[in-house]
């Protein structure tokens, strides 16, 4: 018995512990969904008119009224999906191959995969925008998409995944005449989904929030994503319509996010605790 009292007491702290690094995270998040309801005139006057109001729906109903907000969101959603079924399924094929076949240089091509994940995206964007523009493809969807493509973390993961599933599966698999694509896609796929649900989200992310490409290779306002979309429409922070039209376009900018993780989240928790493989 005196050996438990130590240990719940310490389960109660570290609760309390993770308990108050969720509200500090999550405060952020409420301050700008408060500004993004509160009215400019007020917040002009100060921040604190936030905790009294008014409170009013203006600053999204000002969003859709801005005939570039939805064609800036359709392009970020094409993105974003079309870099995340691209990863998911580049990233499976490799992490199959690195993770469980045998052939020449897999090692090899394996370490050199893994280098790039050191290799900042800054240090190849000329390179990248010469490629692209020797191409004609800036401005365009595939310019966009494209060098999302390159996800080594996502190779990486699948191999681990790949890696961790007995390999009894497979023979089993193969006394039953089951050829390498079949088992492939009819037994190890769907093993690993929680991995790719994980990468998904990830990729989603990053392909939503990214900033620095678009800004590069989309100069035509019609292939603005959101990002650049709504910063052009900023100029400058002294220059917007408004702090809380700010706070309402950033969490426009958001929610799609936020849905595609609340809809995966069970798939992400089972990849982290590592209950991927029974």
């Amino acid at each position: 018995m005196s050996g438990t009292a130590p240990t719940h007491g310490h389960s109660r702290t570290l609760f309390w512990a993770a308990a108050a690094l969720s509200v500090l995270m999550f405060l952020p998040m409420a301050w700008v969904l408060v500004l993004s309801v509160t009215e400019n005139e007020a917040l002009s006057r100060g921040t604190e008119a936030a905790f009294s109001g008014p409170y009013t729906l203006k600053n999204y109903t000002d969003i859709a009224g801005n005939s570039g907000v939805f064609r800036w969101f359709a392009n970020s959603l094409v993105v974003a999906v079309g870099q995340t079924i691209g990863v998911l399924i580049l990233a499976s094929l490799a992490g199959y191959a690195f993770g469980r076949l045998e052939w020449p240089g897999r090692r090899l091509v394996f370490v050199i995969v893994l280098f790039g994940l050191a290799v900042p995206e800054q240090a190849v964007i000329i390179p990248r925008h010469q490629i692209f523009s020797t191409l004609n493809l800036h401005n365009t969807y595939i310019a966009l998409i494209l060098p999302g493509l390159s996800l080594p973390f996502g190779v990486f993961l699948m191999t681990q995944f790949f890696r961790a599933i007995p390999p009894e599966i497979d023979e089993a698999a193969a006394l039953d005449n089951a050829s390498r694509w079949r088992i492939f896609w009819k037994v190890l796929l769907p093993l690993t989904l929680p991995a790719q649900a994980t990468l998904g989200i990830f990729t989603f992310l990053f392909a939503w929030n990214d900033y620095w490409w678009p800004l590069i290779s989309a100069t035509d306002k019609d292939m603005y994503t959101l990002t650049v979309g709504i910063a052009s429409s900023q100029v400058n922070f002294a220059q917007t319509e408004g702090l809380g039209f700010l706070a309402a376009q950033a969490v426009f900018a958001a929610l799609p996010v936020l849905i595609v993780y609340i809809i995966f989240q069970k798939h992400v928790v089972t990849a982290v605790s590592g209950g991927a493989v029974k």
